[in-house]
């Protein structure tokens, strides 16, 4: 009875052995690396921002007088997120109202553009203002009496 039962111990330890060993080798594996390539194509253009100004409001221009400020909304009429870095409002370039002593872009003021810079999403808006003010020259400044400025808008 002892051999059969160190027999079967044999046995059952020998199993147990190529069991372990079997069960580990199922774990084993090859390392590897690899490159690869692809590619993905940006888009070519995007679409100038559109700028929408409103009536200004406050009181009449007039030298050192109130400041008027012009509400304005920036719309992304593009198909992706554009960023609005910044907007600058002038008078329009060679503008000038009067024969003698002519009003010009130079009888005003202009504060920068109070507005959130940032990613705009399609078809989004941002609205802002600004303000204008004309200044005091030591000139006539009688061609100024009821003039409309020109602004011009500019977004980037």
């Amino acid at each position: 009875m002892a051999k059969i039962a160190g027999r079967k111990k044999r046995i059952i330890v020998t199993t147990a052995v190529l069991a372990a060993i079997g069960g580990g080798a199922a774990f084993a594996y090859w390392s590897a690396t690899g490159t690869g390539a692809g590619e993905a194509k940006a888009g070519t253009e995007s679409a100038p921002f559109e700028i929408v100004s409103q009536a200004a409001t406050g009181g009449p221009l007039s030298p050192d007088g109130p400041k008027q400020t012009v509400a304005f909304t920036v719309t992304n009429p593009g198909s992706g997120v554009q960023y609005l870095s910044d907007v600058k409002v002038t008078v329009k370039a060679g503008w000038s109202v009067g024969t003698t002593a002519p009003c010009t872009a130079a009888d005003f003021v202009i504060d920068e553009a109070d507005i959130v810079k940032g990613s705009i999403d399609p078809a989004g808006t941002v609205a802002g203002t600004v303000k204008i003010q004309m200044i005091n020259r030591a000139a006539n400044q009688d061609s100024c009496k009821g003039a409309t400025v020109p602004l011009v808008f500019t977004a980037s």
